[in-house]
């Protein structure tokens, strides 16, 4: 103890404020900020070290070294980027005091914690996608929801029931969640919930920062208002504690009000088609499921957005399509304007390929962040604006006409930035470099002494020469004695009074006078003076940068709309997309309708084309036809076609008409869900659950398969009860492919029934695959020909044929009938794999010649079959 004791005490003042700063931020990294480096002590230390990669050293040696690990300031965002990728929270302490001026240690303070929901920083954030903190607030049969993204400020704030919890946190793919700390036991139903739904860090905050009244009053300050209604935000909902909750646990980390957020925005779910987990994923919207890039999905299909607003923004879209009538009319009608005018789509891409993020710009000028670099791109962009409000000045479809009344030249503030701001400042602050010449008239004069010392030297030698006569006498300058007077012992009676003499030499003698020591003062103290005063300088046009925060803001997001609809404008001019029809009807019909992802990886008019009818007439389809044939391309595309839709792009087809859909379920392909202990056919049910639950008649269904991962007869008695609660009950319009053909059955029971399969074509024992989709049902799965596609060995092919053969001639064709009876074969039976052992009925007929038979004979024989079958 006594060492301990004695160690503590033994600590320097700095170490001492180190662990100061340590133990208000337990749960972080610290980066303790030691002249040109981020410095880390203790546990930090050694956890930096392994995490990335660096060395660790000691401070001081023996029983009083301390180990310690440290990055550069100016390259701390990789290392930073590293420990947040890896889980750890990081809290930066910094200089606070300027050394030149401290008076023994210089101060230090956290001034901001970065978390993995809470970085700002544009290098270490995906240009083309939100970051967001979501708050969780569950209460009762409500969870409120709020969610920020701190490099923009947009903040959404909704509640839910809690069993949409997790299709929520898929939906905005959180970076980080909040939640009361009283919830954190990891055996609770909620924890265990919040961790099957996001691989995302999970923070609990106490309990105080979701009390309804604080987390009210705290958006109430930040907005400056009396209440959250003009917002359309109800004050006593159960999403403003999340809100409240999500807005403190940024200003504690910001160590000050985020400024970016200046308003807080309903989330509406009427107004959005809702997307599921399963369909987001199955569907391919934003990420693929070979390994979760960006490649080959519905937003890489579309995206040639020109500026990181609208690939943002066209995300956001995709994942939240419009329910409005009225909105997706509005956006179609700029894109089609946009389409039919070639040279105009050229000049806006022009125009917006000089436009920076001007978003997370805005947001770092707000948080005194933002560089000399970062006031450059953002000038650019505002150069870039009076063109794009001229190209659209004739605009005349309603959403560019707004779009462009949103957008501000912001003159004043680009002229600023153009006078002060130098064309190619260096990264950092402090160097000097910011500011152009001519902005500030003193700035001007230090450089002048700075880079015309050397004329200045030489004249005050001409001057001096010619005042003493001494013709060789010569000004020079040392680091040690700094500028001075040389002349030679031959001249020395010749010495004005006024020079002082500093060294004597062996054959002269140096000198000074006041006139040459106050210009030494000046040249150098002038560089110091240069990089102060640009610093301040620079401060000071950043403040007034912030004043027009707003405007950058809303003129952002004018930009991003502009760049999405010119997205889809090319898109659709390039590919012979159309504008499909929008009602409010339960019709869907699509006329040589193609996969929009699928198409746009393969070569013009490869691709074949297929039609889709919906209708009273028509709400259940099943689809049938072996593998590979293009069922699963055939349901996906009219999925995505819908969404295309309702996002306001024009559509793969020749003609569409699209009734607005509610949500899309899927229930495709084959998963199981190992952490929660669901197997395959588990989670198929829990999907299938789900959709029979909450689908509505203007919902779309795409079921693929379901009912395969069981038993034959389990399978299909469960696919049949499915279609006709979807049919009797839902009344959603549904895409069913299968394999099990007896569900073709179902048209001549239930009148909105209708079949579809995939045609092929047999030659010489192959099948030709036509991708088609045609009228009919189909009573061939082809699975041993595709297993032969696939490069199965012959001798297995050879028996798969004979076995199958045996069952087909053993086990007679399942007739399933409305009241859902099967005949001729018990439905709990299992198809067996091999052939059955000797049929003894089978036997006694193989001896019989029924021409032999008298008619008594034949009676009492099929008595005694009869007795055989009891």
């Amino acid at each position: 103890m006594t060492s301990v004791k004695a160690k503590a005490e033994s600590l320097t003042p700095m170490m001492k404020q180190f662990n100061r700063a340590k133990r208000a931020n337990p749960d972080a990294l610290l980066f303790f900020r030691m002249g040109d480096f981020y410095e880390m002590f203790y546990e930090d230390a050694k956890v930096a070290s392994k995490v990335l990669g660096i060395a660790l050293t000691s401070r001081s040696k023996g029983d009083a070294g301390v180990p310690m690990a440290g990055v550069p300031v100016k390259a701390y965002e990789q290392y930073l980027f590293k420990l947040i990728r890896a889980g750890y929270k990081v809290a930066i302490c910094d200089q606070i005091e300027d050394p030149k001026q401290a008076k023994g240690l210089v101060d230090r303070a956290v001034t901001r914690i970065v978390t993995a929901g809470t970085i700002t920083e544009e290098e270490l954030l995906d240009r083309t996608r939100s970051s967001y903190l979501l708050s969780v607030f569950p209460a009762g049969r409500r969870t409120g929801l709020a969610w920020i993204d701190m490099s923009t400020g947009a903040f959404m704030v909704t509640d839910i029931a809690p069993a949409g919890l997790a299709d929520e946190i898929g939906r905005i793919e959180p970076a980080e969640i909040i939640f009361p700390e009283a919830l954190a036991d990891p055996a609770s139903e909620f924890m265990i919930r919040l961790r099957s739904a996001t691989e995302s860090p999970l923070t609990p905050v106490s309990d105080w920062h979701f009390d309804p009244a604080h987390a009210l009053d705290t958006l109430k300050e930040q907005f400056a208002v009396s209440t959250l209604r003009g917002f359309g935000v109800d004050d006593e909902s159960v999403g403003v504690s999340a809100a409240g909750a999500a807005l403190l646990y940024a200003g504690e980390t910001q160590m000050d009000k985020p400024l970016q957020v200046g308003k807080i925005t309903p989330f509406l779910r009427d107004d959005h088609m809702i997307l599921n987990r399963a369909s987001r994923s199955a569907l391919e919207l934003v990420a693929n499921q070979r390994d979760g890039g960006r490649d080959n999905t519905l937003l890489a299909s579309l995206d040639g957005t020109r500026t990181p607003m609208g690939s943002r923004l066209l995300r956001d879209w995709i994942l939240l399509p419009s329910t409005s009538i009225e909105t997706i009319r509005s956006r179609q009608g700029g894109v089609a304007e946009l389409m039919e005018n070639p040279s105009l789509r050229g000049d806006l891409a022009e125009a917006l390929s000089r436009i920076f993020d001007i978003q997370r710009i805005t947001t770092k000028v707000l948080a005194n962040r933002a560089s000399a670099r970062d006031l450059v791109n953002l000038r650019q962009s505002i150069e870039a604006l009076p063109l794009l409000m001229d190209l659209l000045e004739s605009a005349h479809s309603g959403i560019l006409f707004e779009t462009r009344s949103r957008l501000d030249s912001l003159e004043e503030t680009g002229a600023l930035l153009g006078r002060a701001i130098a064309d190619r400042p260096p990264a950092t602050l402090k160097e000097g470099g910011l500011i152009r010449d001519g902005y500030n008239g003193e700035l001007d004069d230090l450089r002048s002494i700075r880079s015309e010392g050397n004329g200045y030297i030489r004249q005050f030698q001409e001057r001096e020469i010619a005042r003493t006569g001494i013709q060789k006498l010569k000004v020079s300058f040392n680091r040690v004695f700094g500028y001075y007077i040389e002349v030679t012992h031959a001249n020395k009676d010749m010495i004005p009074p006024d020079y002082i003499r500093k060294q004597t030499l062996k054959n002269a003698e140096r000198y000074i006078t006041p006139e040459l020591k106050e210009y030494e003062i000046k040249v150098l103290t002038s560089e110091e003076k240069i990089r102060d005063l640009e610093y301040r300088l620079f401060q000071d046009i950043r403040e007034k940068v912030c004043e027009k925060a707003r405007i950058l803001q809303s003129t952002a997001e004018a930009i991003a709309v502009i760049d999405v609809l010119l997205s889809l404008a090319d898109k659709a001019a390039k590919r012979g997309y159309v504008r499909p029809e929008i009602s409010e009807s339960t019709r869907i019909r699509i006329r040589e309708g193609r996969h929009p992802i699928l198409e746009a990886a393969m070569e013009s008019g490869t691709f074949v084309p297929n039609d889709l009818d919906f209708s009273d007439e028509a709400r259940l389809i099943i689809l049938t036809g072996p593998n590979m044939a293009g069922k699963s391309t055939f349901l996906r595309q009219n999925a995505l076609i819908a969404i295309m839709a309702q996002i306001g792009s024009f559509v793969p087809a020749a003609s569409a008409e699209i009734g607005l859909v509610d949500r899309i379920f899927t229930r495709v392909g084959a998963s199981d869900d190992l952490a929660r202990g669901s197997s395959t056919f588990m989670v198929e049910m829990e999907e299938t659950a789900s959709i029979l639950h909450n689908a509505t008649e203007k919902s779309l269904i795409i079921l693929d398969e379901v009912g395969r991962g069981t038993s034959t007869f389990d399978g299909l008695s469960l696919a049949w009860a499915i279609s006709e609660h979807i049919h009797d009950s839902v009344g959603a319009r549904t895409l069913f492919a299968t394999h099990y053909h007896q569900l073709t059955g179902l048209v001549d029971d239930l009148k909105g029934v209708v079949n579809l399969s995939v045609a092929v074509r047999e030659w010489k024992n192959e099948i030709i695959f036509l991708h088609k989709i045609v009228e009919g049902g189909t009573d061939k799965s082809y699975g041993i020909h595709v297993a032969r596609l696939a490069g199965i060995p012959v001798e297995v092919l050879d028996r798969a044929a004979r076995v199958l053969k045996d069952l087909e001639f053993k086990s007679p064709d399942l007739n399933v009938n409305r009241s859902g009876k099967a005949e001729r074969r018990d439905s709990s039976v299992q198809l067996g794999l091999f052939p059955p052992g000797p049929d003894p009925v089978r036997e006694e007929l193989d001896t019989i010649d029924p021409e032999e038979l008298t008619p008594i004979e034949a009676l009492v024989l099929l008595q005694k079959l009869k007795d055989m079958t009891q």
